[in-house]
């Protein structure tokens, strides 16, 4: 049996002063996929609404930007029930610190194609 952890190929930088604190706070620090499902969780409280995915997100400067598919209105059959698009923003905790309504669509819907078929 072989001690690895003692060798020098397996040092990380959390050795030095400064590695230690930055390892500290990327622990405090969620990663994509907890803000994503905080953020759905916080958006579906506040609207009361199902958010049933993130289309998008990006880490930005300040926190995180996504835009979240929300159940709207279920009808029946389901490809006629409306769905819309939420931009939402988070802080670097992921705590939500807004959103908007930028689209709303029926279920069953493609966008419009663009010219050129992009």
């Amino acid at each position: 049996m072989s001690n690895t952890s003692n060798t020098s190929g397996s040092r990380s930088s959390s050795n030095s002063p400064k590695g230690k604190a930055q390892d500290a706070a990327d622990e405090d620090t969620p990663g994509p996929t907890e803000v994503l499902r905080n953020a759905r969780t916080q958006l579906s409280e506040l609207t009361g609404m199902v958010a049933e995915s993130v289309s998008s997100f990006e880490r930005t400067e300040d926190g995180w930007a996504l835009q979240i598919e929300v159940l709207e209105l279920v009808r029946v059959p389901d490809t006629m029930s409306l769905l819309a698009s939420y931009e939402a923003t988070c802080d670097l905790d992921g705590e939500l610190t807004g959103y908007r309504r930028v689209r709303r669509y029926e279920r069953g819907r493609a966008d419009a194609q663009r010219p050129g078929g992009r």
